[in-house]
């Protein structure tokens, strides 16, 4: 993946890629994403200008997928450009702050697309508190021209955090499982896009069976399942080099392993003498260490954000629940308690909610409940919806669905509000997304 240089408005440019530390002012213009659903602020996303055709053209695309973020999001209510009275032709150009609290405003984002002489370009914006007359922040980046999507993602992430004082997620990457033919024949292959759809691809050539992708949360590697010779096979496969290794072959493994916090080790399931336990592998010396010992069957772990707990899925209360234990196997407690069987539990990055797939009856549930199972609370509902995976700000699940019948299956997200729920487009069938970090 090239280099995109990160640079304050108007500093020297760096020769290597740096994160900048935007210039920031006290600003009234604030969304408090915490208390619940919050009414999208009006925010208006001017195009920003070229001094080419081909800038031109990157500078009107940055625009739409600056404003489709903010959009998708559901924080943010981009306004019809058709409305705007002045026309910012130059990131030098002041704007008339009346003009834009007429069209009631509340955020403004400029920006610019320049040539540059070693056929790169410099992308730059502002964001500008319409009330405050002030800049919010300011910054430029110079890539390789093919990597203008990126480059929008990165300005939207920046909009998001300086308004709402949370990370961003837009430039991340979802990997999923694509599903083709007919049930008995099913095809699944192993495909990523970017969070929005865009640049999808294939990484399988669906030759061999794959399940369950996980990202790790400190690089751009994953960990899959893969029936090789009817024998479950987990791979670790790096996005960015194509590099592929086989970590094991695990008899009567059906979920792939999820990594730890700092990417050294990964929690998996795994059936011994027709008992499925949890143990863990350390991948540089690949031991494995036996975390559960109990009849029943656990599976599904999830580490936290620390590392020093594990939540999994287990049936040893009589119907499959979720249990919280610590990181070496030690005193595992129940947290689900609600009616219906819960699974495939997974920790929240920031640390403070698990999401779950609940069965009640012929009804299938996403949601959240605290790492205590407190405030437990459904967030969507269907024929057959499961296995939620995290933004990496904690914001936001991504999860698949099934319309009944053997209907179509599909992605979708929803925030923690559990109201702007949105269909994540793909070419066919899809199953098992798997949120990836921040891309470096």
């Amino acid at each position: 993946m090239a280099f995109i240089t990160r640079l304050r408005l108007g500093a020297v440019f760096a020769a290597c890629t740096v994160l900048l530390t935007a210039i920031t002012a006290q600003a009234e213009v604030r969304l408090d994403i915490t208390r619940g659903r919050v009414e999208p602020m009006p925010i208006a996303v001017t195009v920003f200008p070229g001094d080419t055709d081909q800038t031109r053209q990157v500078g009107k695309d940055i625009s739409a997928v600056v404003s489709a973020d903010l959009e998708r999001s559901g924080l943010f209510r981009p306004l019809d450009p058709k409305g705007f009275i002045q026309d910012l032709t130059s990131l030098d150009v002041q704007p008339r702050f009346p003009d834009w609290r007429t069209l009631n405003a509340q955020a403004l984002v400029q920006g610019a697309v320049e040539a540059q002489p070693n056929g790169q370009y410099r992308v730059a914006f502002r964001l500008w508190d319409v009330y405050g007359g002030q800049q919010m922040v300011g910054q430029a980046y110079v890539t390789q021209p093919e990597n203008w999507r990126r480059v929008a993602h990165i300005v939207a992430d920046a909009i998001y955090t300086a308004i709402t004082g949370e990370t961003g997620y837009f430039d991340t990457r979802v990997v999923y499982i694509a599903e083709s033919g007919p049930a008995l024949k099913r095809i699944k292959r192993l495909a990523i896009m970017d969070q929005d759809g865009a640049n999808h691809r294939y990484l399988t050539d669906g030759t061999a069976l794959v399940l369950t992708p996980r990202f790790s949360p400190t690089q751009q590697d994953i960990t899959y399942l893969s029936y090789f010779r009817n024998v479950p096979r987990v791979y670790v496969f790096n996005i960015d080099t194509g590099r592929q290794e086989v970590l094991g072959d695990f008899p009567g493994m059906t979920f792939a392993p999820r990594f730890s916090p700092d990417g050294n080790k990964v929690v998996l399931s795994m059936a011994t003498d027709g008992n499925t336990e949890i143990y863990e592998m350390d991948l540089r010396t690949r031991k494995t260490a036996r975390l559960t010992n109990h009849p029943a069957i656990d599976t599904s772990p999830s580490y936290s954000p620390k590392g020093d707990q594990i939540t999994f899925a287990s049936d040893r209360g009589g119907s499959q629940q979720i249990y919280v234990m610590s990181a070496d196997g030690g005193n595992p407690t129940r947290i689900s308690f609600s009616k219906g069987k819960y699974g495939t539990p997974v920790w929240s990055p920031r640390g403070d909610l698990i999401a779950y797939t609940k069965q009640d009856g012929q009804t299938f549930y996403i949601g959240v409940m605290k790492p205590d199972g407190s405030g437990a609370r459904d967030l969507a509902q269907g024929f057959l919806v499961e296995a939620p995976t995290w933004a990496p700000n904690g914001r936001v699940l991504m999860y698949f669905a099934q319309s009944p019948n053997g209907g179509k299956t599909r992605l979708y997200s929803i925030d923690l509000t559990g109201y702007n729920q949105r269909e994540i487009v793909t070419p066919g069938d899809a199953s098992d997304p798997a949120w990836s970090p921040l891309i470096p």
